[in-house]
């Protein structure tokens, strides 16, 4: 083993440690430098470590071995192959725009040393998982990235909304990955590893072996171990219904967002289904389930975003939007599609999130939308990264993200697993969905009139982080601008923002042909001939350039198109149209601005019927069995059997010498036939 596979996890972890521990020691500018120096290390390695193993030089292998049980082993232990050092770079790229980015957005914050130390936990968490070579240490990186997620939301840990909010975050996942866990069981189980290399090999021989799990009927065993490894992807990956944590995600500092959004975290689902192909390739049912649940994530989540007024959260809405198209892709068996998408989308949603937070910080903290507009001349380079950015998420031919979308859409269209008919109509409609919300938030923004209060200019004030607190509807509790003029953000806030702008326009046009096509993922992940969609692909492509030429024709393309027209004209040429839109659909605005009442769904069904479940349970159980019962009926017992001897302890020796004599003429009774037999 290289010793640079150690350098590009424990470097992160270095450095969060240093800020963590020594942060008031050091100071703020220490505490930025060795964290950005080890995220910066982890990256110049990881892009050294890819460029070995595109030269054909992986590895496989334990470097520790914690505990041994009847032959199970339970090792910590690294896979470096060309989708380990994939999402290395991906997360160590991101990470360290999001590292810079926040010196300048937290600057004024209190706990300046302590947000760094958690956002390097966080890629160091990340790193352990994506590295791993078993299901111990997958399980390990799966908890450390929702530990801190938890830790990050709730940075503002005054806020009562921040702290409901990663409580939120914690607890779903927490159901999530009750799922992932039973099938981590069913794997250690069954296959008698927790290593991947064994378990994959080991695969085909039970394909066909059948449990009968709570007495529901017999069914294959590899599919209730990769639906159950699939709801902790669920839950990670804020897939419906699980995905109710991720817009309250919202709550933390913007910085985290990104990361959160990104490149860490959400992207953990993905990757480890991709990891496990060769696991869902044995079981359609288990692949068309995962493509189902895509296909509602991608489509229902996004109509959710065309309702927001807070800034944040519309990005946020669009990220599970494209998670949804991920797991899509995944269904599909187009594993390197969905890792692709999940490349391109790090990039340009990373930039559309520190674009938001360069919003707020030039808004003087405002998040609302609707209190916004005109800001492309006071902010030229925020107003042009967002553009970008917008027009890689829509699907613009040329740009990263369209060249990942495209393909999902012509993968799930040539996929025959039950629910690929209306996955593919998911899909496409989202196209729609995705460039209306987009470009709505887009023209709300940076265009049109200005809707903002100059009056008050000098009395707003950048304290590094949101002020704002969403109400139970996800509205904007500010109702006005805290005045002054907006502002460009300064140089260490743009500058990762021109930066991720870069790959957000090319890296789609680069990358597709070797992922995709070449032999970057060969040998890593399977797809088995059974499922075509990969290889109907292959067929049709022809290159980048000619790619986006014939995308002018197609589907996607007009209605991406009718979606910015669309916005257009509602927003910046008809503004009381959607007025009237609401009015007249108000009991539709109303289903969409509750979020499909899941929230309340999960508050009165769930949470309501454990806290009634516990309280019968209290008072059934513990006060009338166990206090009781057990406890006191004891007790009772003890002292009435205690009353009856008290009551012939009188202390007359008469009674006493009548009681011998009763007894030895009972023993005489009782004896005396037992001799004559």
């Amino acid at each position: 083993m290289k010793p640079i596979y150690l350098v590009i996890p424990f470097a992160p972890l270095i450095g969060a440690l240093i800020a963590g521990l020594f942060g008031r020691a050091i100071g703020r500018t220490m505490s930025h430098v060795v964290t950005i120096a080890g995220v910066a290390i982890a990256l110049v390695a990881s892009i050294m470590v890819l460029q070995s193993t595109l030269a054909g030089e992986t590895f496989n292998g334990p470097l520790y071995t914690w505990a041994v049980i009847d032959n199970l082993k339970f090792e910590v232990g690294f896979l470096i192959d060309n989708l380990t050092a994939t999402m290395m770079c991906v997360v160590t790229s991101v990470s360290l725009m999001v590292h810079i980015y926040t010196i300048g957005y937290m600057k004024d914050d209190d706990g300046y040393q302590r947000f760094f130390a958690y956002i390097s936990l966080f890629t160091f968490s990340m790193l352990m998982l994506v590295m791993s070579n078993n299901f111990l240490q997958l399980f390990f990186g799966w908890e450390a990235v929702g530990l801190v997620s938890y830790l990050l939301i709730g940075f503002w840990y005054t806020r009562p909304t921040a702290i409901y909010a990663n409580l939120k975050a914690f607890l779903v996942n927490r159901v999530g990955d009750f799922g992932f866990l039973l099938g981590i069981g069913l794997v250690a189980t069954w296959f008698g590893s927790l290593d991947y290399a064994e378990v994959f090999k080991g695969a085909p021989s039970l394909a066909d072996k059948t449990i009968n799990p709570l007495g529901m009927g017999e069914w294959l065993l590899i599919t209730v171990t990769c639906i159950c490894l699939f709801i902790g992807a669920m839950g990670k990956s804020a897939q419906f219904p699980l995905h109710v944590w991720l817009p309250d995600s919202m709550e933390g500092p913007t910085p985290i967002s990104a990361l959160i959004h990104a490149a860490t975290m959400v992207t953990a689902g993905i990757f480890m289904v991709a990891r496990m192909s060769p696991l869902f390739e044995l079981s359609d049912a288990a692949l068309s389930f995962v493509m189902v649940i895509g296909a509602i994530t991608a489509l229902f989540m996004g109509f959710l975003g065309i309702v927001q007024n807070d800034i944040k959260r519309v990005v946020a809405y669009s990220t599970l939007s494209q998670l949804g198209y991920m797991t899509v892709a995944l269904g599909a068996s187009a594993y390197s599609v969905a890792i692709f998408h999940l490349m391109t989308h790090a990039f340009f949603k990373a930039l559309l999130f520190l674009a938001a937070g360069s919003v707020i910080i030039g808004m003087h903290h405002d998040q609302d939308i609707r209190h916004m507009g005109g800001l492309r001349k006071y902010m030229p380079i925020t107003w042009i990264t967002s553009l970008l950015g917008s027009l890689a998420l829509i699907g613009t031919p040329f740009f990263s993200g369209f060249y990942s979308k495209d393909m999902i859409i012509e993968a799930v269209r040539a996929s025959h697993l039950p629910g690929a008919g209306f996955a593919s109509f998911a899909v496409l409609a989202g196209v729609f969905v995705t460039a209306f919300y987009s470009f709505r938030m887009y023209f709300l923004v940076f265009h049109g009139k200005e809707r903002f209060d100059t009056s008050g200019a000098g009395h707003g004030h950048d304290h590094g982080h949101d002020t704002h607190a969403a109400d139970a509807h996800g509205h904007d509790d500010h109702h006005g601008h805290h005045g002054g003029v907006p502002h460009e953000s300064p140089g260490v806030i743009t500058l990762p923002l021109v930066l991720l702008a870069i790959p957000s326009v090319v890296i789609g046009a680069i990358a597709i042909g070797p992922m995709l096509f070449g032999d970057v993922f060969k040998g890593v992940i399977t797809v088995d001939a059974r499922h075509e969609a990969m290889a109907e692909l292959a067929q049709h492509f022809h290159g980048w350039a000619a790619m986006a030429v014939h995308a002018l024709q197609t589907l996607p393309f007009w209605l991406a198109v009718a979606g910015v027209a669309a916005a257009y004209y509602c927003y910046m040429i008809n503004p009381a149209l959607p007025e009237s839109i609401r009015n007249r659909f108000s009991a539709v605005y109303r289903l969409l601005d509750n979020k499909y009442y899941l929230d309340r769904f999960n508050e009165v069904v769930f949470a309501g019927g454990a806290r009634a479940l516990g309280g019968g349970l209290w008072k059934a159980g513990d006060q009338a069995v166990i206090d009781g019962l057990a406890v006191n009926g004891s007790a009772r017992l003890v002292g009435w059997f205690a009353g009856l001897l008290r009551g012939i302890q009188s202390g007359l020796i008469y009674h006493y010498a009548i009681a011998m004599i009763v007894g030895v003429a009972l023993l005489v009774w009782w004896f005396v036939p037992l001799l004559k037999r």
